[in-house]
């Protein structure tokens, strides 16, 4: 997914630029002071309003110089006279100034408002030339306004201001520029915040990082900040806390938790920040960290003090990203008032702003736009847009991703999201003689949205196109045409065509795995028992999550046992645990500094003594990085090297046998096998290097034999083939049984880590903890672990994590396979909806148990696999 911090899933799928043109059209503007509209009229339209007063109505054509602004103002009403005027409404009462030597005598400590008076008509039609010079005399006069006061029957006279520009009556500094599209980009100066530049979020010092445990006390190094690289106090801070305990009053020795909240205020942000006054002047932790950070000039400092900040809201636009002239151009819906409204003291604009409706979610977008009220000119500029707009809304919902809000970055989409992200902006274009080529669309997808997802890519097909899909799931591979399947195993025992045909004749081919685990002659089986786990024999309980969509969630995770973490798309899982419940437990166990969602309380970690995450990031950025050397097996292997009889009459060490540092690697291309070609304007391209040919070693290295294979020759060992060719080294053969055990013997020992894909790499990782002695207290977490996986592969990772679960340590899987959550121990389902309608706990016990729960779209799914076949029963 693109990390790039100003892309959306609005952006993404061109929904925000049709946007942008809607309100730049057919917005209405407010004033963000007063909440009353805007409008801006040309001379000629000002004039045909005031012609449509009654014939014999007196009206009075004012230009407004002064609003509400202190001062005896003898140099306006100086300019006055100069001008050729002799009349001016000062505070509501008309007054002579024929000479400017005796100006009105006004009290400079009061507010006062001052119109000059440029006409007085009765109207009727031979006075318009004249009317039409008289406004725009007072437009000019007073910068683009113009006030027109009409006399009424009882011979009073009421206001009505008019202006050239986007500006507030009874707020002259309230203007907006003409409306235009970019005024309604945060990627462009004209529209984005100026003080965060339309990102949201702003960097700023977080109490909590700089007190990640406040159980200790500031005598024990409560401040992290101001700690040593260690546990100890640095001796100048220690000494500054000393002397604000001694003078603020404060215990030195308390823990951090147990001191009063003015204390805190006091000793994070400073003494001048309290409300009422202190006999001592502190500077404060947080200011002084800052001062710190832009001050310095050591890259070192800057980097160890940011990771005391984190992303917070911006103050100006509360994480709109816009300015506040965007903000106040308005939509609204049938039916909804027009007047502003108040909420704890601060004022609400009436309608939805670009950035209200960004907040939506999918349906919630869809439902707004078949509200949406305009007048008859708004209608027929807007219609063409608004249908760009639902259909692409539209195409959304149907990929299965109705509980996304229009706003939510790309960045924090799963692959599978961000896909068919893709894949509905496809269908919206509606292109014909296409092929389309997926890999595994169904990445983070529960069964529920399945059909909405194979509906969508029937509908390309029926346009016309062709869609070839690399996947895994049964539902989609029952709904294609055509099926191939490659095999019969993996690396050099796979890359033969084993069946291929149309649908469903294919499906009686004898040589497939696939089509048997499709016809039901193999099967992943369900467990003959379930480990007896529950929440009140031991378990970890968080309390009160709130983060994103959660609604105030209480769960308890059984400790030794396989935990799946289910719900559709959107319900909330990740949240959940990656968000909130993971970094708590790191912090607790391990002194983690990663930030948890909001919550109240964690209990029962004391009982695990390790966190493990295992996700899909790529084990290295580099092709310098690879499974030998991310596992640490490739430092045993070097030792092996270093220890032949040739190594030891020559000198070398195992250093002489990396290629990431001097000595043993080839320096043409610095041990990379490869070198990188910039073609600038191209992309670049990485060619062998001509020396060592690719083998990273210089010519002396390579020289150096273990069983006939130099080192070079070992990296281009297959897995498979490593684990018989190091059979007499204990913990080599123990961590490359490992990688086999997960399904990876077809990987070579050296291949560069840009080439795994993300289950590559999560099994890679679940391998290296596997070959590992297991302290039986671990916490594992993984999300989606079968991603990737055919039918075989999840059949050996289910052994794998079995394998690990019965030492005692506990495996809590966020999963939408069901055969991995049919033979989970314990199941917590979230739900029942995606987005708003998630965030709840929907059903949890065993997979028997969370089928009877009517409300669970998992259990409905999950029934029809947990039905034993007669052979798994005996």
């Amino acid at each position: 997914s693109s990390h790039n911090p100003r892309s959306t899933v609005a952006t993404t799928t061109e929904t925000y630029d049709y946007l942008r043109v809607l309100f730049a059209r057919a917005g209405l503007p407010h004033c963000w002071e007063c909440g009353k509209p805007i409008s801006s009229q040309s001379p000629s339209q000002i004039t045909d309003a005031v012609m449509d007063f009654a014939p014999g109505t007196k009206v009075m054509i004012l230009a407004p110089l002064i609003r509400d602004q202190k001062g005896e103002h003898r140099e306006t009403f100086a300019a006055i006279v100069k001008q050729g005027y002799v009349r001016a409404r000062v505070d509501g009462e008309l007054v002579e100034i024929n000479d400017a030597t005796k100006p009105p005598i006004l009290k400079k400590t009061f507010k006062h408002t001052i119109d000059v008076v440029i006409d007085r008509l009765v109207i009727k039609p031979e006075i318009r030339s004249r009317c039409a010079d008289s406004i725009e005399t007072a437009l000019k006069l007073a910068q683009g306004m113009a006030i027109v006061s009409v006399g009424q029957a009882d011979g009073t006279f009421v206001d009505q201001l008019f202006s050239e520009k986007f500006a507030c009556a009874e707020h002259p500094h309230v203007s907006l520029p003409e409306l235009e599209p970019r005024l309604f980009s945060f990627n462009s100066p004209h529209g984005a915040c100026p003080t965060c530049h339309g990102l949201g979020t702003t960097l700023e010092f977080d109490p909590d990082l700089i007190v990640p445990d406040e159980s200790l006390s500031l005598q024990t190094g409560a401040v992290d900040a101001w700690r040593r690289n260690g546990p100890r106090m640095n001796i100048w801070y220690a000494r500054i806390l000393r002397t604000f305990c001694r003078d603020f009053g404060a215990d030195y020795a308390k823990p951090y938790s147990e001191l009063d909240e003015r204390t805190k205020q006091a000793l994070l942000y400073g003494t001048d920040t309290l409300d009422s006054p202190s006999p001592i002047d502190f500077e404060g932790v947080v200011p002084h960290l800052k001062r710190r950070f832009e001050n310095s000039e050591s890259e070192s400092v800057k980097q160890r003090l940011s990771g005391y900040m984190s992303e917070k809201h911006c103050e100006i636009c509360n994480g709109a990203r816009l300015r506040k002239e965007a903000m106040s151009v308005r939509l609204f819906k049938t039916g909804e008032l027009k007047k502003p409204g108040k909420t704890a003291g601060k004022l609400v604009l009436p309608g939805s702003s670009i950035y209200d409706i960004t907040q939506l979610n999918v349906e919630r977008a869809l439902d707004f736009f078949d509200q949406l009220k305009l007048s008859e000119e708004g209608q027929t500029i807007a219609e063409p847009l608004v249908k760009e707009i639902v259909n692409r809304l539209g195409f959304l919902k149907d990929v299965g991703l109705g509980y996304l809000s229009l706003g939510r970055k790309t960045s924090t989409l799963s692959g599978g999201e961000l896909q068919r992200i893709r894949l509905a902006t496809q269908v919206g274009s509606k292109l014909v003689g296409v092929c389309y080529v997926l890999d595994e669309p169904t990445i983070g997808l529960h069964q529920r949205d399945n059909d909405r997802l194979i509906n969508t890519l029937l509908k390309l097909r029926d346009l016309g196109n062709t869609v070839v899909m690399v996947e895994h799931d049964e539902d989609c591979i029952k709904a294609a045409d055509y099926l191939i399947d490659i095999g019969p195993g993996a690396g050099a025992h796979g890359g033969y065509v084993i069946a291929h045909g149309y649908m469903p004749a294919v499906l009686g081919d004898p040589n497939s795995r696939t089509i048997k685990y499709l016809t039901g002659e193999y099967e992943i089986g369900l467990p003959r028992h379930r480990r007896s786990v529950h929440p009140e024999k031991s378990s970890v309980e968080l309390r009160g999550a709130t983060e994103n969509n959660l609604k105030n969630v209480n769960v308890k995770v059984p400790l030794g046992g396989l935990i799946c973490v289910t719900g559709v798309s959107g319900s909330g899982k990740s949240t959940l645990i990656n968000q909130t419940f993971l970094p708590a437990v790191k912090k607790k166990v391990m002194a983690s500094k990663d930030k948890a969602g909001a919550f109240k309380t964690i209990t029962g970690t004391s009982k695990i003594d390790k966190v493990i995450e295992i996700d899909q990031s790529p084990i290295g950025r580099t092709p310098r990085s690879n499974p030998a050397t991310y596992t640490g097996v490739f430092d045993e292997i070097r030792k092996v090297f270093s220890a032949s009889k040739e190594s030891r009459v020559r000198g070398y060490e195992a250093g002489r046998f990396s290629f990431n540092v001097k000595g043993g690697r080839c320096e043409a291309c610095a041990g990379q096998g490869t070198k990188l070609i910039e073609m600038h304007f191209l992309p670049d391209v990485h060619v062998q290097c001509e020396v060592c040919h690719g083998k990273r070693y210089n010519a002396e290295t390579l020289e150096i034999r273990y069983r006939g294979k130099n080192i070079a020759e070992v990296l281009d060992c297959t897995i498979e083939e490593a684990v018989s060719f190091f059979e007499n080294f204990t913990g080599i053969h123990r961590m490359l049984k490992a990688l086999q055990d997960v399904g990876l013997s077809y990987v070579k020992l050296g291949q560069p880590s840009t080439q795994l894909s993300g289950g590559e790499a999560q099994r890679i990782k679940l391998a290296s903890e596997l070959g590992k002695n297991s302290t039986g207290h671990t916490l594992y977490v993984l999300d989606e672990p079968t991603t990737g996986l055919h039918f075989a592969d999840i059949q050996n990772l289910m052994n794998v994590i079995n394998r690990l679960v019965d030492l005692g340590n506990t495996f809590v899987v966020i999963e939408h396979n069901l055969d991995v959550i049919k033979c989970a121990d314990w199941v917590i389902d979230m739900g029942p909806e995606g987005g708003e309608g998630g965030g709840k706990i929907v059903a949890q016990g065993t997979p028997e148990d969370v089928i009877k729960v009517a409300a669970s779209y998992t259990g409905k799914y999950l029934a029809p696999k947990l039905v034993r076949k007669t052979s798994d029963a005996a």
